[in-house]
């Protein structure tokens, strides 16, 4: 049973890397910067590129970011597999999984993309060019591209600090990974709350 979790648990992995992978590489050599593919009204694919953390967020130093994030995914692999250890519930690891997934998935943008693409303008699309990179080792930009605007209204210029102004509703731009963090952490509040609070008190 454990070495079936263990399987289970790495091919879903797998299938959130590739599935993320796959769609930001396409997108990096077939958009320009800021590049818009209308799928929908309401659904886009709009090539952009962030330094920081989820949503462009940018708090801290891009090195000592990309460093935070491989130590926390190996933290969360040692935990993943004190939770198959454990016998847990197989559905609380799936969604551990997808926050490990997620945060490998951008991880590798921070480590391999700088040194394997050109760099990307609102003119100019990326290309594959392992010997001259636009940046160096661990200093990538995450690749981000689903959007999804499904609707805007007008803040009343009474509302503090942002009204006055047009409010779009969604109007953050992420990618697989993001999602799969997203998912797996919301899951997991829903669903498994005390699941979680009990997994602290496995034995290591």
């Amino acid at each position: 049973m454990k070495l079936l979790k263990w399987f289970l648990a790495i091919m879903f992995i797998i299938f959130i890397l590739v599935a993320d992978q796959s769609i930001k590489i396409w997108v990096k050599i077939h958009l320009p910067l800021y590049g818009d593919i209308p799928i929908t009204s309401w659904f886009h694919i709009y090539f952009l590129e962030n330094n920081g953390m989820a949503m462009g967020i940018e708090i801290i130093g891009k090195l000592f970011l990309s460093i935070f994030r491989i130590i926390f995914s190996c933290i969360v692999i040692f935990y993943i597999s004190r939770l198959i250890k454990n016998n847990f519930k197989f559905g609380y690891i799936l969604c551990v999984s997808m926050i490990f997934a997620g945060a490998i998935g951008n991880i590798i943008d921070s480590i391999f993309y700088g040194v394997i693409f050109s760099n990307s303008t609102s003119t100019v699309i990326s290309v594959f060019n392992p010997i001259k990179g636009y940046s160096t080792w661990l200093h990538g930009k995450v690749v981000d591209m689903f959007y999804f605007p499904l609707f805007s209204f007008f803040l009343p210029k009474w509302i503090p600090l942002i009204g006055g102004k047009n409010f779009m509703f969604f109007s953050y731009i992420f990618n697989v990974a993001d999602a799969s963090i997203t998912t797996g952490i919301i899951v997991l509040l829903i669903f498994y709350r005390k699941t979680f609070s009990k997994s602290f008190l496995f034995k290591m």
